[in-house]
């Protein structure tokens, strides 16, 4: 069956609302662990994570930085709009180039109260900073299809637009989680290894590592790298159609480093590689086959959503589509690789580097679940049983799994 042909009803269980976490576990790495390991089901905590891990693995994180993506202004009348930044506007070639602009800048946003939102009407909200005041405005410039594009302007201009973010707004806690922000989410929503500004969700598989972990997994020869995927809010969009092929997977900027793509082509002979999170899976399965189209010599303009199952090739070896990507760099004297990504990953996909994954558990009938599914088949459906079973914690703050089924 043609993934496009999958019915999201299929992909479903029973989460109460009660097993959603609100807030983490203290410290990171006491979270539970469920390890699927060849159908066999097993529990842990994080902190014994290497135990399950074979021997000169690599690891893949996500080293993308959450900004505080949410801005209020309040009318003179007393009401207030809720702005959510997605992503920036088209006319900027990346998120980094974006969060960068001084004076003003142009974001696709969510906004909350648009209804009371007049037309060409301009609120403005007042940030102390230090011994003086930045205005910040916001303006109205167009309605899309499920989002608005905001200009966002401030005086004086001299502040980056990621330094207005941080001064005037709050981190964007998942639409599931039932509570403000808080001050002590500025630290707990960001993995420790938190560094390229510009996701709107965290990756939320790596919440729960901390440097004794990485101790660990140095003692086993274990190796890490990072790849950049910034998360944008599709990835909590709910699946609404009946049909996978009537659903548009949102498209999210990667940034992977040449150094990163050189691990892989080396660790990708003969080593377990394993990502740590649904993004770093969506990332280096796109890196596959961005190198199928650098042997190719097609445009390297990111992956589509259903290109890698309606023009399948034959199996190139992981080693060969890297080395590929690898010598298209070189040649183009590239040292970073910046393009975006809509794979959709689900049942009847064929992992070409991925040989597991660390991950949370996700929302039913979510793209997320997809993913698991294509990867461990139907035992997901036990897999999430025993994790209700036995007391886990679901979604963003909660507990995770290790899934590994051919090792």
């Amino acid at each position: 069956m043609h993934p496009k042909d999958l019915s999201i009803a299929e992909f479903t269980y029973e989460l109460p609302a009660e097993r959603i976490a609100d807030y983490p576990v203290h410290p990171r790495d006491r979270s539970k662990l469920l390890v699927y390991k060849k159908g066999r089901t097993e529990q842990d905590i994080y902190a014994g994570i290497s135990d399950h891990i074979p021997e000169n693995a690599l690891l893949i994180f996500n080293n993308t930085k959450v900004v505080e993506a949410r801005l209020l202004f309040q009318k003179q009348t007393g009401g207030v709009i809720e702005i959510f930044c997605l992503e920036p506007h088209e006319q900027y070639k990346d998120i980094s180039t974006a969060l960068q602009q001084t004076g003003k800048v142009w974001w696709q946003c969510l906004v909350g109260g648009a209804s009371k939102w007049k037309s060409g009407q301009v609120l403005q909200k007042k940030i102390a900073v230090e011994d003086r005041e930045v205005e910040l405005r916001a303006t109205y410039i167009e309605k899309k299809a499920d989002s608005f594009i905001i200009e966002l302007s401030w005086l004086p201009a001299a502040k980056s637009f990621a330094e207005i973010l941080h001064l005037a707004g709050a981190i964007p806690l998942p639409p599931y989680i039932k509570r403000k922000a808080d001050t002590a989410d500025n630290e707990t929503y960001q993995t420790i290894y938190a560094k390229m500004e510009g996701s709107v969700a965290a990756p939320t598989a790596g919440l729960h590592f901390t440097e004794n972990i990485f101790t660990q997994l140095r003692k086993k020869n274990i190796d890490t790298s990072y790849v950049t995927l910034h998360v944008g809010a599709g990835t909590f969009k709910p699946v609404k159609a009946e049909k996978m092929k009537d659903h548009e997977m949102h498209a999210e900027f990667i940034d992977v480093s040449i150094e990163t793509i050189s691990a892989l082509a080396s660790a990708v002979k003969d080593r377990t590689v394993i990502p740590v999170g649904t993004t770093s899976m969506r990332t280096i399965e796109s890196l596959y086959w961005l190198g199928v189209k650098a042997s190719r010599n097609e445009e390297i303009n990111g992956v589509s959503q259903w290109e890698v199952y309606d023009h399948p090739v034959q199996d190139m070896p992981a080693t060969d589509a890297i080395r590929f990507l690898l010598n298209w760099m070189e040649k183009n004297e590239m040292k970073q690789l910046i393009t975006k990504t809509q794979i959709i990953i689900a049942p009847g996909y064929k992992f070409r580097i991925a040989k597991g994954l660390v991950t949370n558990f996700h929302q039913p009938q979510s793209t997320l679940l997809l993913l698991i599914a294509a990867l461990i088949g139907s035992e997901w459906k036990n897999v999430y049983q025993y994790a209700m079973k036995n007391d886990f914690r679901f979604l963003s703050y909660g507990d995770g799994c290790l899934l590994m089924p051919l090792l």
